[in-house]
């Protein structure tokens, strides 16, 4: 058995490699983010007969190559976690050296001393939703941002606007920023302007809304000028853009959840985009051996003190991914809508005392549970064998 530890940083990666007695079958060598660098790790690990074990720190984007060019070449790895790298330094020494070769000599070190867990085949679609997943987060914080900044400006120009649409920006909303960019142009809305509205709306939007909207108009306190309306014009071209680049994104990530087809999608309440990011995050769940590592992978268990005659749980430790914890927790909110009994479950922890959070919390333990269980054996959702 031969074991592979690898330092990973932005522009060069440190590696070392050794036997199972821990001797240096080649010492610490780097090599460049590039193709020659790769093709010296290649070389490398081509001269290895025996079985070999790959590890490395999970550092984000920063391995993504090295990742791609280890599949391709048919190389299995695993991914650990800096923390208990970290950890595994500190506890072989009191020293506070550090430097990338050292890394590379403890990674390896760790890499012998646990089980290993290689990533799957699939790792490829994985990597993707999780790049399409954060994409997506990323696109959606930046509407957001845009929807606060268009308010800004309708505070000033219409402020009955917003609140006449229940601080909504819904498509009728929207079309009307669009066309009629000021609360004159809106006061002059004619019947024709209504019938189109009335289609967007789908019927929603009634006679009577629209002749209060064009009286709010007319007597607005608002103070428009040219400059006003320049500015809401590129706002509102700004959000349409990138909500129509969400869209994009969101096709692209079911069809490829579509693709892997994993049974928590079978869950009534579990959407596409939560089953993407809660796939993405974990990775292949298999590797977690109880409900309780992935609880703790997501942040979602609550710290503990225990200290001589004390001992109580404290708040959720809130680690890991803040993107994975927002998915299950959101999925917990659809899945008590459609499931009775993970509703009742809810309102069993609120009936005990506990708060909504908490109460929240432990329907997440509930549907991580689920989701294990199907994940690791390969079943599809049946709420008749749901207890």
């Amino acid at each position: 058995m031969t074991f592979v530890g690898i330092d990973i940083s932005k522009y060069k990666h440190d590696c070392f490699i050794m036997n199972e007695l821990g001797e240096a079958i080649k010492p610490v060598f780097s090599f460049e983010n590039n193709a020659l660098g790769f093709a010296k790790l290649s070389s490398a690990l081509d001269e290895i007969k025996d079985e070999k074990r790959i590890g490395f720190e999970a550092t984000g984007h920063y391995g993504l190559n090295l990742k791609h060019f280890l599949i391709k070449n048919g190389n299995s790895f695993m991914e650990i976690n800096p923390v208990l790298i970290k950890n595994y330094i500190q506890g072989q020494s009191l020293r506070r050296t550090k430097t990338d070769r050292l890394d590379a000599i403890a990674i390896t070190s760790y890499l012998a001393s646990v089980e290993y867990k290689p990533y799957p085949a699939s790792l490829y679609h994985t990597l993707s939703l999780k790049s399409l997943t954060r994409l997506r987060d990323r696109l959606i914080r930046q509407r957001s941002s845009f929807m606060v900044r268009l308010t800004n400006v309708l505070d000033i120009i219409f402020p009955e606007f917003k609140p006449f649409f229940k601080n909504r920006f819904s498509a009728t909303a929207l079309y009307i920023l669009a066309n009629y960019p000021s609360p004159e142009k809106i006061a002059n809305m004619n019947v024709r302007s209504y019938d189109y509205l009335r289609r967007i709306s789908r019927g929603k939007f009634s006679m009577p809304q629209f002749v209060q909207l064009k009286a709010l108009a007319r007597n607005t306190v608002g103070d428009y000028d040219d400059i006003m309306c320049f500015e809401l014009k590129m706002l509102l071209e700004l959000y349409s853009q990138l909500d129509s680049k969400i869209d994009e994104t969101e096709k692209m990530i079911a069809s490829l959840i579509y693709e892997i087809d994993p049974p928590m999608l079978s869950i009534p309440g579990v959407g596409v985009q939560s089953a993407a990011i809660i796939l993405a995050e974990y990775g292949n769940i298999e590797n977690f051996s109880t409900v309780s590592k992935m609880l703790a992978f997501a942040g979602l268990e609550p710290g503990v003190g225990d200290s001589g005659t004390e001992s109580h749980k404290g708040k959720m430790v809130k680690h890991g991914s803040a993107h994975l914890r927002f998915a299950i927790l959101n999925c917990c909110s659809s899945v008590m809508l459609h499931n009775e009994l993970f509703a009742s479950y809810y309102y069993k922890k609120i009936a005990e005392g506990k708060p909504h959070g908490v109460a929240k919390s432990h329907v997440a333990k509930k549907l991580l549970r689920l989701i294990f269980t199907l994940e690791t054996r390969h079943l599809q959702f049946d709420p008749l064998k749901l207890r």
